[in-house]
């Protein structure tokens, strides 16, 4: 067995060869073209038995690591840290060349039995695509909401209310009768912020219509818990990917920041906060917590047990976040064995 290690970049990807020992066999630099693909396959044909590890898969590595998944070949992806962490103990410390990042990104796959294997886009990153994509127009929308706040600030008396949205704007803005020619320009730049934020209004339902039927293909039962609707169904799947690569609720706990760090030190035993993880996941999980504790049910009676018992709010709530991580993970598991059984 080859495994054939890669450190992509936007112009270049640098590929190398090691055997079974992580001994160095060969090495190819590719020059990112229309024809990159074919270059490596073609030099690569000399080890028919091979496996391929990309550094960055979800990232930079994404195109590359993709046409090898179409191809049928096996790959893993290797993330940055973990090369990293592999540069740092060579021989040589922590100089740093394609080369040697391609050679330790293949050691490190040699080695590890836990990196996440590469298939090909699915439904799922057509999630994630649209929850992005909903996020930015939802901070652009935000930013053009503020500015037009800020204009109608010195256009009207006191200014415009809390709650402000282009119909309340577009009403205000109809009685404002400017002096100056200042206060014309500003009334102007009003006009442009409002037809900006009707816009964005626009393309935001457009993209919740999209993210509806997304979500309603992959048939997830999640909007059925309390507090998890259609957008923070579409994070989920579309961050988590296939759940099964998740051993345990706890292993799934740990990848959304839900679960305190193990922070013993002899016969002190205690935990703390866990500020790693997934943190679009993290939001969701505290989203739903706060949706529960607001509108009643199990949710809200577990949060106000905790309390009792003498945690403060933020820890009660980190509580439940910690037990709806559970309910997620059993949710998703469950809706892939209907799948399975379903397509079988």
């Amino acid at each position: 067995m080859i495994l054939i290690g890669v450190d992509p970049h936007k112009s270049s990807h640098t590929a190398v060869a090691v055997d079974a020992a992580g001994h160095q066999v060969a090495q190819r630099r590719f020059v990112v073209n229309a024809g990159t693909f074919r270059h490596l396959m073609r030099w690569c044909e000399q080890w028919p038995d091979r496996r391929f590890a990309v550094e960055g898969a979800g990232g930079l590595g994404r195109p590359l690591a993709q046409q090898l998944a179409a191809a049928g070949e096996n790959v893993v992806d290797v993330p940055s840290t973990l090369s990293a962490r592999a540069r740092l103990l060579a021989t040589g410390g922590d100089r740093k060349t394609d080369a040697k990042d391609a050679l330790h990104v293949a050691q490190v796959a040699l080695f590890r039995t836990d990196l996440r294997p590469v298939v090909q886009e699915d439904q799922t990153t057509i999630l994630r695509l649209l929850t992005e994509r909903r996020d930015d127009l939802v901070h652009e929308r935000t930013r053009v909401l503020n500015r037009l706040h800020a204009v109608l600030r010195d256009l009207l008396p006191g200014g415009a209310p809390t709650g402000l949205s282009a119909d309340k704007a577009a009403a205000l803005m109809k009685g404002i009768r400017p002096v100056t020619a200042t206060d014309n320009c500003r009334r102007d730049i009003a006009r442009d912020l409002l037809a900006d934020l009707r816009r964005l209004d626009r393309q935001v339902k457009d993209n919740e219509a999209e993210m509806r039927e997304a979500v309603a293909a992959t048939r997830t039962t999640l909007t059925t818990l309390p507090g998890l609707g259609t957008v923070l169904a579409a994070k989920v799947i579309g961050h988590i990917g296939d759940v099964s690569r998740f051993p345990t609720e706890h292993h799934f706990a740990s990848y959304t920041g839900s679960a305190p760090l193990d922070a013993s030190s002899g016969n002190n035993v205690r935990h703390r906060l866990n500020t790693g993880g997934n943190r679009a996941l993290n939001s969701v999980l505290h989203t739903i917590a706060v949706c529960q504790i607001r509108d009643g049910g199990r949710g809200q009676d577990y949060y106000l047990r905790k309390i009792s018992e003498g945690k403060t709010p933020s820890e009660a709530r980190r509580a439940l976040k910690r037990r709806l991580s559970n309910v997620v993970y059993r949710i998703m598991k469950r809706d892939q064995r209907n799948h399975l059984a379903h397509a079988a």
